[in-house]
């Protein structure tokens, strides 16, 4: 499965601004977007609840929330326990987003990186970022190899 677009290209170019979602929907519908998986809508409001660090608590990031999501979907064949890779994927993921951005709770990336003008467009490209770099990385599993 080759993407047209990475997801943090979708994000750069605007995806995020021109719709109303929180940062765990941002990052899964520009997944949506990049993988052709034609969620509806009512599945992407799966993510509406990990905005904000899981429902406004500023607990764990709702970007890199919606970034498990995404890894989920394209890496579990069937249930998340028939195989250990998506727990290394998503320890990787978490590692990645963590190096860069210094944290993965939301309260300090907030305070690190959160602007008036544009709220946490800076968090929400990191996770598409991270999220693309994990999903070039493992590209041999999406293709059954």
């Amino acid at each position: 499965m080759e993407p047209l677009k990475k997801t943090e290209q979708l994000i750069e170019t605007g995806f995020f601004s021109d719709r109303d979602f929180n940062c765990a929907e941002s990052v899964l519908a520009a997944a949506n977007k990049t993988y052709g998986w034609e969620l509806p809508h009512d599945a992407l409001k799966l993510a509406s609840g990990f905005g904000g660090g899981v429902g406004g608590q500023e607990l764990l990031c709702g970007a890199l929330s919606g970034g498990v999501m995404a890894l989920g979907k394209l890496f579990v064949q069937d249930r998340a326990h028939e195989s250990n890779l998506i727990k290394t994927i998503i320890q990787e993921y978490f590692d990645l987003f963590e190096k860069e951005m210094g944290s993965n709770e939301c309260a300090p990336l907030k305070e690190m990186h959160r602007t008036e003008s544009e709220g946490c467009l800076q968090v929400i490209q990191a996770s598409t970022r991270c999220l693309d770099r994990i999903v070039e990385k493992y590209q041999a599993q999406l293709n059954g190899s």
